[in-house]
This record gives C-alpha cells, structure tokens and sequence, in this order.
C-alpha cells in the first residue's frame, strides 16, 4: 500500500484507511464543487473554525505552519493544524488542540466522512481536509493552522473563506507538481513561474491579509494582481529577527519571518513578543533538515534528514551544507529531477549512494551519474559508507523520510 494513504496497527483506522486507498478521482477534475458539496453534508463545518491561518507554497509552507503552531501554542493557545503529507502514520495530518488524533476517534471519523460521500466519488484530500475541518469544528480550540495540500486555487482547503480567515500566507515558489499547476487553462499567465504565483495566490479572500515572502519580480505582479482582483491586502514579509531557532537551515529565518509577519497582519488573536521568541526556539517540523539522534538505524554518526526533492530545496541544503563535504544517501520518485539536489550539491558531495522510494518507482542510480552506487535500502547505504568522520544527508523524498524515521523509532508526535 502507497504510504500516501498510510497503514495502521489500529484495525478500525486500517479499514477506514483501505476504503480512502480505493478513492479515484475522474482524470482532469478539478475544481471545488466535490469538497463543498462533501462538507454541506457534514454541516459545512469550515464555516464554523476558529480563527485560521492558512499557507501555500512550493517550499516552507509546512515549516512555516510549524512556526505559527508554537507562537501560537508559546501564547497560551489551543491550535489545530492539518499539514500533509504524513510521514510515518496518516494521524500526523490531524493534530487537534495541540495532539495527534487519537486512532479510536480517528477511525469513527473517517467513517462518518467517507460514508457522508457516497455517491460524491471525493479524492483522498478531500476526504483528509473534510475530516480535519468536521473534527476543528466541533473540538473547543483558539485558533486553526491550515497548510494547502497541492497549488491553491483548486485546493480542498480552499474552501474557507474571510468569515474564518485570520491571515493568508504564501512561503518559496518553485517549479513542482507541473503536471497539474501548469495545464494549459484560458486567462492565466502563460509564464511557468508566474502561473506558479497565480495558482498560489488563489487562496487570497476579500479583506483578509495576504502575507507572502518576497518573490521574484514576475511572481510578485501575479500575486498583486490576484490579491487586487479579490480585494486582498498584500504585505510582503521580512526575515525574521536573528533569535534562535528550533529549526536549522538560513531559509528558516525566512519561513519564520513569514509566520511572524502572518500574525502581525491580524488582530484576532495577540501574540507576544516573548510568545514569538520562546516558538521559535520550540519549532519542530520532523524531515526538514534534522539532525536525526542514535537509534537503530542511526548509531553515532551525523546524520541529517530532509524531504526536499526540487531546486529550490536543493539550493537550501547547499546553503546550509556550505562548503562541507558530506556522503549524500538518495532516493527520488521517477518523474522528479534527479538533479535537482545533486545539481546544488555537486561540489559537497563524498559519495552519492541511491535507494528505492518505499512503495513508488524510483530513479536509479544511472540518473545520479557514473560514480552513483545503488543499495537496496538505507540501512545497506550507510552500512558501506567509509568510516570517515563525514556527515551524510539523506534526501530526496519525503516518502523516503518516512521510512527512515520509522526504522530509526524517531515517530513524529
């Protein structure tokens, strides 16, 4: 089973699980009609959240997510958050007033949703979103934190709109998911990068403020552009203060500042600047740049961690990595660039070992170049790195992620 939809020891969560792997999507459908028809169901329960915070992006939208979740939380304040995906079991997706749902009312939840769209033929997010929101409406907490799943405008969780609405945020940009954010469609920019910002920009709302980083000059016209159409504020964010972070990696000063921008955009709910300080250094989002701890895959050794497989994310571990030599394990699902981390991190790189992705076609190790050695799985990898004192990063998947947290029992809570 594709770890998309996950597997679980729980047997109610699993039947639940097995009924969403069944779930097909007619090819080419997008738009909103399934997801607001799947809610009217349920008592259109994402008109009735607590105030939401909601970010898009192609890079560092999740880790922004986890920045607003522990200001927030630094506060005083219950949080909800849906983020995806999940990594090692599908209830990180829905972490309810500050925990992870629990398998038991995870699997009636699950039911009472899938069962509510017979007949509707709702995809997996859908189902996750609806779930998520019918479960944030109906627990007693302070505030929402909403990460977009795929693009914006045609995204499940777009569905919420200004009357729940604390601040719109859009993180990195990149080229990702062309497939479906770059199909041909009449009015929108025929530039990639600006139609990247269009599709981004889709979750602005009237009156609400929409805060992105600074972009690029092309994507920062669509973005205005569709801010302006809709009556959106935009505001543009700044790094954040130079206070510790719980997160390693330069970029994440920039997915901070965003975070902390979001908040000062609205004046539903008062954040500290103590409050700001103490969530920054609390901040933790699992598979970004982390420094993984002994276990039984990982035994005394530096090893570092991280989902990303596009350029953009291969630009930020090399301005991370510097100029530090370091072994680099990777396994990358066919269809992505392969060297869209080798690329950056060409001059870093000890040695290139390639794995499979768990469950997905992978490139192989012809893709990575002549000196790319292929290993069965991760534990083979590093068991064969030289003895060096070198650091290894493994990347390229956050499917990959997964396993690697599962195997070394670093479970994401």
């Amino acid at each position: 089973m594709a770890l998309d939809f996950g597997s679980s020891s729980h047997p109610g969560v699993q039947a639940q699980l097995d009924r969403l792997a069944a779930l097909s999507v007619p090819q080419g459908r997008l738009g909103l009609d399934t997801i607001r028809a799947l809610l009217a169901r349920l008592g259109d329960p994402h008109r009735k959240l607590p105030p939401v915070f909601h970010v898009a992006g192609t890079n560092g939208k999740g880790s922004t997510c986890a920045f607003l979740r522990a200001m927030l939380e630094a506060e005083g304040y219950r949080v909800h958050v849906t983020t995806s995906p999940h990594l090692v079991r599908y209830n990180e997706r829905i972490r309810v007033a500050g925990k992870l749902i629990e398998d038991e009312r995870l699997a009636e939840l699950l039911e009472e949703v899938l069962d509510a769209g017979e007949g509707l033929n709702p995809s997996f997010f859908e189902v996750t979103i609806a779930a998520a929101f019918t479960e944030f409406a109906r627990a007693p907490a302070d505030a929402c934190v909403v990460e977009v799943g795929l693009g914006g405008r045609f995204d499940a969780t777009n569905v919420l709109g200004p009357e729940v609405l604390a601040a719109c945020g859009i993180a990195a940009l990149g080229l990702d998911h062309e497939r479906f954010l770059l199909a041909p469609e009449d009015g929108v920019p025929p530039e990639p990068m600006a139609r990247i910002a269009f599709e981004k920009a889709g979750i602005a709302k009237p009156g609400v403020p929409l805060v992105t980083i600074p972009q690029p000059r092309l994507e920062m016209e669509s973005i205005r552009t569709v801010a302006e159409r809709v009556g959106a504020p935009v505001i543009v964010a700044g790094a954040a203060p130079a206070l510790a972070t719980g997160l390693p990696g330069l970029h994440q000063r920039v997915n901070a500042g965003l975070a902390l921008a979001m908040l000062n955009a609205q004046s539903r709910l008062p954040v500290s600047s103590d409050a700001v300080a103490a969530g920054m250094r609390h901040a933790r989002w699992p598979a970004r740049l982390q420094r993984m701890s002994d276990g039984p895959l990982v035994k005394k050794r530096e090893v570092w961690l991280d989902g990303g497989h596009n350029p953009s994310a291969g630009q930020a571990l090399a301005a991370h990595f510097g100029s530090q030599r370091l072994h680099l394990i990777i396994g990358m699902i066919a269809g992505k660039d392969p060297r869209a981390l080798t690329g950056a991190l060409a001059g870093n790189l000890a040695s290139v070992s390639v794995v499979p992705v768990p469950t997905h076609e992978w490139h192989a190790a012809e893709a990575f170049g002549p000196e790319a050695r292929a290993f069965p799985d991760v534990p083979a990898a590093l068991a064969a790195l030289a003895d060096d004192g070198l650091p290894v990063l493994i990347a390229g998947s956050l499917y990959l992620a997964g396993e690697v947290l599962r195997l070394n029992d670093e479970m994401p809570d």
